[in-house]
């Protein structure tokens, strides 16, 4: 559907244009209503959190010195769903308000052995550290 427009739906269907962009807009409000849904979904059990950026000048660069890139971080439920968010940067301070929100506090949380990772800690959880260096999950 994204490359497909009403009008030419409508040719193809044999329909008035008008219709097919009823259709659309009927169509689209029933995605943007179960985005919704999802995105109120609170994480519990075993999941694991990550940040990333993407974007900017300097290859592998990612918080102090990353100018022009966007960090997003990321919620994984094992074998379920995944929530992701751009944030301002990979500190605490953006993380925590995050975390809050979307990990039920007594969750395991798995995360890498980064210091801005320590926000577990902070929330009521069962925090695991994993050291990609040592072992791969």
């Amino acid at each position: 559907m994204p490359e497909v427009t009403a009008r030419s739906a409508a040719d193809v269907l044999g329909i008035r244009p008008n219709t097919a962009i009823l259709f659309y807009r009927k169509i689209r409000l029933v995605i943007s209503r179960h985005s919704a849904l999802e995105a109120d979904q609170v994480f519990e059990g075993s999941v694991k959190s990550d940040e990333s950026c993407s974007g900017g000048k300097r290859k592998g660069k990612c918080g102090t010195g990353a100018a022009g890139k966007v960090v997003v971080f990321g919620i994984l439920k094992h074998g379920g769903k995944v929530y992701t968010v751009v944030v301002d940067n990979a500190k605490k301070e953006s993380l925590l308000p995050v975390i809050a929100k979307k990990i039920m506090p007594g969750s395991v949380v798995y995360t890498e052995s980064l210091s801005s990772d320590d926000v577990p800690d902070v929330g009521g959880f069962h925090h695991h550290r994993i050291n990609h260096g040592k072992t791969f999950a």
